[in-house]
């Protein structure tokens, strides 16, 4: 049964929490535009696919934004409830402070679960679609855009300078456009004026010149016994194909198989699949190897005997030969050794991305009920509201647990920790701090107060003073 005193903490909560989670988005999703905005400039796409884009980047940043959001808000319930002195009047009714921490704290271990079933289902088909379109985007090139006295050559085959375009950019003037033939001969088309137009489908530009000439070589390929030919024109027609500069979509099931494109039970499926086809590439290496040991099924008895034998019993020929044919033996294993190496060495850090992927949907999970035990204890203790201190003490806090989770995930992936510690680094720092500012909370601490430490500091000063003073 819910009553009143949950009502007021939860209605103190959702609010502040539904704010600074679209900030939290708006952020990320800016740092996005800001780390690829090199790669969306001129390149003409369209509305839809700039806001398929960018509501694919807001869901890819979700299971980040959710745990800053729970911290900032909950340091901005309890700030504000300690502001107004409602945490005092709650306390000096004998309520603790783990009785009215308790309702958000439900929310807090519903929203992790919401956020795993988000990271299991939602994030791998996001990434997926995410990666292909970005993809699209990276290699499709300038949209068609010709400026006046420049030379455009974003067109495979051809290079164009117009010298002069009226505003809507149809009529031109001093048209030249070079037409590449091979590696020695080229054409040449230059007119006085004409038109310049895009097809219906856009596919094509289409050139009406009117009073030029159009210079061509023939001949050979590759030879300069060639002829050169000039014609003059009235009008002409050129057409220009521009399919290089569509955009085109790659089918989502090309990275359908990456980590980050599967859910849990699909990572635990794939990593079970590697690690048996590792096993196998194993046993396939030794039998590979002891192909190249041919002295192993020498039996002792005769290897005994042919190392005890005279050494004038073998010709100095044939003792150069053998110890050519043992150094060829040792060379060709030592490579064998080395592709193999690298070739397993690829295997396991392919195993440890899995690994990670999969520990990642569980730890950025139970991060929001980590973030709220150091959010609530927090506010409780510094007592303010707003956007100032709460927010200096969240961004602090945050960054702390991203970079641990950053550096955790890379020495994870580097083999230097197991995916378990790697990704569950961040969890494990920040887990103690929570319990430690609970504690504080519940013994009214002064962690942040002003006075407590200047009182502190006159005490220090004061019994520094006493003991360099003379003794009487």
């Amino acid at each position: 049964m819910i009553k009143k005193l949950d009502r007021l903490i939860i209605k103190a909560f959702i609010g502040p929490f539904f704010i600074t989670f679209l900030i939290a988005l708006f952020i990320l999703v800016m740092q996005f535009f800001w780390k690829y905005i090199d790669d969306l400039v001129g390149k003409g796409l369209d509305t839809g696919t700039l806001l398929e884009l960018t509501g694919l980047v807001t869901t890819t940043w979700v299971p980040i934004a959710l745990p800053l959001a729970i911290l900032l808000s909950s340091i901005m319930c309890f700030g504000n409830l300690g502001e107004s002195f409602e945490l005092v009047a709650i306390k000096s009714a004998g309520i603790p402070l783990l009785r009215f921490m308790r309702p958000l704290l439900f929310i807090s271990g519903l929203l992790c679960l919401l956020a795993f079933q988000f990271a299991n289902y939602v994030i791998p088909v996001a990434n997926l679609k995410f990666q292909t379109l970005l993809q699209d985007v990276s290699v499709k090139k300038p949209a068609f855009d010709i400026k006046e006295g420049v030379f455009y050559n974003k067109i495979p085959g051809y290079t164009l300078k117009i010298s002069t375009k009226d505003k809507t950019g149809t009529r031109i003037g001093g048209v030249l456009i070079f037409e590449q033939g091979n590696l020695l001969q080229d054409n040449m088309i230059s007119a006085e004026n004409g038109l310049m137009t895009l097809s219906s489908d856009q596919r094509s530009l289409d050139f009406k010149l009117m009073n030029g000439q159009y210079y061509e070589e023939k001949g050979p390929r590759y030879s300069t016994a060639t002829n050169f030919i000039r014609m003059r024109f009235k009008d002409y027609t050129k057409h220009l194909d521009l399919s290089a500069l569509q955009f085109n979509r790659t089918a989502d099931s090309t990275y359908k198989n990456s980590a980050p494109m599967l859910s849990e039970r699909q990572l635990t499926i794939w990593i079970d699949s590697l690690r048996n086809q590792a096993r196998e590439y194993m046993q396939n290496s030794y039998r590979g190897i002891r192909g190249y040991l041919h002295f192993d099924r020498i039996p002792d008895t005769a290897w005994k005997q042919a190392k005890m034998a005279p050494a004038h019993w073998l010709p100095d020929s044939l003792n150069a030969k053998n110890s050519q044919r043992a150094q060829q033996m040792v060379q060709g294993l030592r490579n064998q050794v080395d592709i193999q190496l690298l070739e397993f060495q690829g295997q396991e850090t392919n195993i440890l991305n899995y690994q990670v992927e999969r520990q990642r949907k569980y730890s950025l999970s139970f991060a929001c009920l980590v973030l709220f035990m150091i959010g609530a204890p927090l506010g409780s203790i510094i007592r303010k509201g707003g956007l100032g201190m709460p927010l200096v003490c969240a961004v602090i806090f945050f960054v702390i647990f991203h970079l641990l989770n950053t550096f955790g995930e890379k020495f994870a992936k580097a083999g230097t920790l197991s995916p378990f510690v790697g990704m569950w680094l961040s969890v494990l720092v920040m887990l103690p701090i929570g319990m430690f500012l609970t504690y504080k909370a519940m013994k009214d601490s002064q962690l942040f107060s002003k006075e407590f430490y200047f009182r502190s500091l006159n005490a220090v000063r004061a019994a520094w003073v006493r003991f360099r003073s003379p003794r009487t």
